[in-house]
């Protein structure tokens, strides 16, 4: 039996893994039922995905899969692609520095074998095109990467993001995350070289390329403007 807290992670986790698309109509009844659980939880969580920005009600209308207005996906985007280039850049930064060190710390190793775990997973989702499953790795990526660059303020940051950035992932993997799921190989590598500018330009792009899939479907002439421009690494 999930409980109050487990509740609204499994609803959210419907929404952001694209079980629950934009727009659709859920009732307290329907998702009690999904999850085994009686009204009142859910009713709670349902509140609770309002506060967050998933979830729209209205009254005497039930509740609605919340939209994500094109301008403020592009701001998430924006700001989502700044942060990444900085860990990626740091996390280079560090893997450098343990060059001359007589072993690294057993916590970058950790955080080094859980991504190595993270791909080998992704690799074999595509090859068996579950791209459903990229999701979930998609975010424990980035967040590892973050992790990896020892800078708490930036992990914290990006896991503040994560749940609505994953949200955006999860509406364009069908087109695009099987193409770009080959890109955390190559900035991995980058990091583990210690390559700095060539690991700040890898995920920066990565990241682009997301948003600039993203805007194609909504706001074509924008996309055309993210190609236009590289990011700033």
């Amino acid at each position: 039996m999930l409980n109050g807290t487990s509740v609204i992670d499994a609803i959210r986790h419907d929404i952001v893994s694209g079980a629950l698309q934009p727009g659709t109509r859920v009732t307290e009844a329907f998702l009690a039922e999904r999850h085994g659980v009686s009204r009142v939880p859910v009713r709670e969580a349902l509140r609770g995905l309002e506060g967050e920005g998933f979830v729209v009600s209205r009254p005497n209308a039930g509740s609605r899969i919340a939209d994500i207005p094109f301008d403020e996906a592009d701001d998430l985007f924006a700001v989502r692609e700044s942060l990444e280039t900085a860990t990626a850049r740091r996390a280079a930064t560090r893997a450098r520095t343990l060059f001359d060190a007589p072993s690294p710390p057993e916590d970058w190793w950790r955080v080094r074998r859980e991504l190595g775990e993270v791909l080998d997973a992704g690799d074999a989702a595509v090859a068996r095109d579950e791209l459903d499953l990229l999701v979930d790795l998609n975010e424990r990526f980035h967040l590892l990467v973050a992790e990896l660059s020892g800078s708490s303020t930036l992990a914290t940051l990006l896991r503040q993001l994560s749940r609505k950035i994953e949200w955006l992932y999860a509406l364009d993997t069908s087109s695009r995350g099987k193409r770009l799921w080959p890109d955390h190989r190559r900035i991995l590598a980058s990091i583990d070289a210690g390559d700095v500018d060539q690991a700040a330009e890898r995920m920066a792009w990565h990241v682009r390329e997301s948003r600039i899939g993203y805007a194609a479907r909504t706001s074509p002439a924008q996309a055309d403007a993210l190609r236009a421009v590289p990011p700033v690494a």
